[in-house]
């Protein structure tokens, strides 16, 4: 175990602990996955914490007078972290326990059996590195589509398709279905595959480390491991894949569109929130579109109603549909353009929605970053009358 002592800035401490201890289970399984390692090594404090799922991992210069690991109580720890005065840490492992000072605070906590400790995996060998902007982005814009209900797992997944360019994001709820395509640079060649990763943990993992200017990616040979592995900044989460076979979503992209409108985003959205404050759970809001114009209206049992005009560009036939609100909103919401397109086939077929992309967008001196490849699919309602 070593016995452990090491000094750093206190802000740096609280923010691995606060980043590590985040990620720790509320209800542990088995309770020693409720702590975080602390690993002192060649000037450097490694935090790190697992769950049998997730494992995640951060690396802090320190000013290191003795190298070992001990087990403490994260969230514990990362409470005191917090509340410590501006001042070093200095950390220390005395007897069975682990004593933080800091300016005049002392805190003593008890170390738990780090041998008890489940054996941590191994993060595989990098294989390519993404734009952390368009990671976070992106991840953003897919994840609001994967489902929330564990009884389907597959569907809490998103489906990221590993190409020697691009790297194609899904997921889907069977409601509703988006897919965006970001580029990415492979570290050497890259087998064609598909992995399955639980969205919540990838949209955790793309608010924490999207920041940063490029996230790297691990998954080994083709994740044979069963792990993906995320680094940037010093950062690391581990998260196991889901294992099975993604639904067959190619086919639910429509191949024809009878109309388009093209919206102002943030004035439909605005719009649209308004309407929907009369709709009951479950109820459809009502879109008319003809020359122009879009009728958005809903109404409720008590009768109770809502309705806006707003312009729009509209090409094709009139058309009357129907929406559930927080489905539309959600797809409108993950457009990043001021403008986006709503393409129809027909009132009972999917609708689409897609970026409007400026002519700067396509400048030659623009780095591509897959931006007008977003697309979310929605599922219309039907309509009373």
């Amino acid at each position: 175990m070593g016995t452990v002592e090491f000094e750093l800035e206190r802000d740096a401490f609280a923010e691995a602990i606060a980043w590590t201890a985040k990620g720790l289970p509320a209800r542990p399984v088995v309770p020693v996955t409720a702590g975080v390692v602390l690993e002192v090594t060649d000037g450097a404090m490694i935090v790190s914490g697992f769950d049998f799922e997730v494992l995640n991992r951060i690396e802090v210069p320190v000013t290191d007078k003795s190298a070992g690991r001990v087990l403490v109580s994260g969230r514990l720890l990362a409470e005191i972290a917090r509340a410590l005065p501006p001042k070093d840490v200095r950390v220390v492992v005395e007897g069975n326990r682990l004593a933080v000072r800091c300016g005049s605070a002392r805190f003593n906590l008890p170390l738990l059996h780090i041998e008890d400790y489940p054996a941590v995996p191994e993060l595989p060998a990098a294989s390519g590195r993404v734009r952390g902007d368009v990671f976070g982005t992106a991840v953003a814009q897919v994840t609001v589509a994967a489902s929330r209900d564990e009884t389907l797992p597959m569907l809490t997944g998103v489906r990221v398709e590993i190409g020697s360019e691009a790297l194609t994001l899904a997921a889907t709820d069977r409601y509703r279905l988006a897919e965006r395509r970001i580029p990415w640079t492979p570290t050497g060649p890259v087998p064609s595959t598909s992995l399955i990763v639980p969205a919540k943990t990838l949209a955790e993992v793309a608010k924490s480390l999207g920041p940063a200017s490029e996230v790297v990616l691990s998954m080994g040979d083709a994740a044979d491991a069963g792990f993906l592995g995320f680094s940037a900044g010093g950062r690391q989460t581990l998260t196991r894949l889901l294992d099975g076979e993604f639904v067959k979503f190619a086919s639910l992209w429509p191949t024809e569109v009878g109309t388009t409108v093209e919206v102002e985003v943030s004035e439909f959205i605005a719009a649209l929130k308004r309407v929907s404050l009369v709709a009951q759970r479950f109820a459809p809001v009502r879109l008319a579109f003809s020359e122009g114009t879009a009728q958005l209206s809903a109404e409720a049992e008590d009768e109770s109603s809502a309705e806006e005009q707003l312009e729009v560009g509209i090409t094709g036939e009139p058309l009357t549909i129907g929406f559930n609100a927080g489905y539309l909103l959600d797809g409108l919401a993950a457009v990043t353009t001021p403008r986006a397109t709503l393409s129809f086939t027909e009132p009972s077929r999917p609708t689409v929605i897609t970026p409007v992309i400026g002519l700067q967008a396509n400048q030659a001196d623009e780095p591509d970053t897959g931006d007008g490849s977003f697309r979310y699919l929605v599922m219309s309602m039907r309509l009373r009358g």
